[in-house]
């Protein structure tokens, strides 16, 4: 199988050759086999002259990371290439080839294999499962059933490009503060270690009592000389067994998100809104799409991004099997705001539900998007407030017995 699996993958070949007109061309084309590169190139009209595999950098290639905007481009490339008309295998090899990212190249190229093989796209996409999810195999299926995969993709990648720009959003507001902090206990270690020693064999000569608050700064820059090494070895341990759980355990992302839910200002203006969002929109792909609203809220509860959201839209999708309305089981949750339960009765009784979560997701997106500017603006007053009593903190304690030296004099 193994063997198998390594002939049929796709292979880039540099070839030279003669076309129609008796000019001499030369490019680049993904194949299995130099024979079938020269089989495709006679059909073009080309007389192949010389076909070899692409020779591998001196040093090998840097892989890099496949990244969900790379997946999100990559469905706005394949829905464009279908609605323009052009066959999937061959949309496959023109996004494939221009691709800039050699691992989303050969990801593209080995879907195209499978496809050439006889393969539908939805059973091509399943074997990468890291890259698409069972949401995206669902609608590409949903797509494919129903004749229409160009449209679908073109939801998909609308869908793509709008929740990866709110993921966005969330990091930014969680980055900026928490980059400024860890850069002002690393500059406040370095003050602490390296430069109030210097201050303290200045102060020996003075033959006077320190002020307390000099002291208790003296006393602190002892401390971090003595034990620096074991409060680093403790911090690089505690964010070794954050990380390893939070990949590991259910019970401990569960309780992180709902801490951070309940975070002034971030938990309810950006964090609860998000997951509100992402539910909205992602229900609404996948309705507008024609999914079974049962199947389509185990996938919306993967896509929530946040484990209380997950876990409480698992138990409507319980309460919507047994029959009841999906407003009645949102409202039990206590999770959504009343305008969110009012929109989506409105589009249960309209018939119009993927609509309505359109315009849901479109106006919580909106709110988050003014939320993380409002907070970033708030952020700056506070974290220089911050910096200027951790570091001028410092500095006043170092001068004090100058000043009291001076005013002595």
């Amino acid at each position: 199988m193994a063997v198998k699996a390594k002939e049929s993958e796709a292979i880039l070949f540099v070839w030279e050759g003669i076309d129609k007109s008796g000019k001499r061309v030369k490019g680049e084309q993904p194949g299995r086999s130099e024979a079938l590169i020269k089989a495709q190139l006679r059909q073009q009209g080309i007389k192949p002259i010389k076909v070899r595999k692409k020779p591998k950098p001196l040093f090998g290639a840097r892989a890099k990371k496949i990244t969900p905007k790379d997946i999100a481009v990559f469905s706005r490339q394949l829905a464009t290439m279908l609605t323009a008309g052009v066959p999937l295998v061959q949309a496959f090899e023109i996004v494939g080839h221009g691709h800039e990212n050699p691992s989303m190249q050969k990801l593209i190229l080995e879907i195209k294999a499978d496809i050439e093989a006889g393969g539908t796209l939805t059973e091509a996409l399943r074997k990468h499962p890291l890259y698409f999810d069972e949401l995206f195999c669902n609608l590409v299926h949903a797509g494919e059933q129903a004749g229409v995969l160009e449209t679908l993709l073109d939801k998909i990648a609308t869908y793509k490009e709008k929740t990866e720009s709110l993921k966005g959003k969330v990091k930014k507001a969680l980055f900026y503060p928490t980059a400024v902090i860890v850069v002002a206990c690393i500059v406040t270690a370095i003050l602490l270690i390296f430069v109030i020693p210097q201050f303290e064999e200045l102060f020996k000569g003075f033959g006077a009592d320190l002020p307390a608050f000099t002291q208790l700064v003296i006393e602190l820059s002892r401390f971090m000389q003595a034990s620096w090494y074991y409060l680093l070895g403790a911090l690089l341990a505690l964010g070794y067994v954050f990380f390893y759980f939070k990949k590991r355990s259910k019970a401990f992302n569960h309780f992180l998100d709902r801490v951070f839910l309940k975070i002034p200002i971030l938990g309810p203006q950006i964090l609860h809104k998000s997951a509100i969002a992402r539910f909205a929109r992602t229900l609404s792909t996948m309705s507008a799409a024609g999914v079974p609203l049962v199947e389509a809220l185990s996938s919306v509860a993967g896509a929530s991004g946040n484990a209380v959201y997950a876990e409480a839209i698992l138990e409507m999708r319980e309460q919507v099997a047994t029959g009841q309305q999906l407003q009645l089981a949102m409202r039990q949750t206590g999770l959504f705001p009343h305008m969110v339960v009012q929109m989506v009765a409105i589009g249960e009784e309209s018939g119009a539900i993927d609509s309505m979560l359109a315009k849901v997701a479109d106006f919580y997106e909106e709110e988050v998007d003014n939320a993380v500017d409002a907070l970033s603006s708030l952020m700056e007053p506070m974290i220089m407030a911050f910096l200027g009593v951790v570091v001028g903190g410092l500095v006043i304690a170092m001068y004090l017995p100058i000043f009291k030296l001076g005013s002595v004099v």
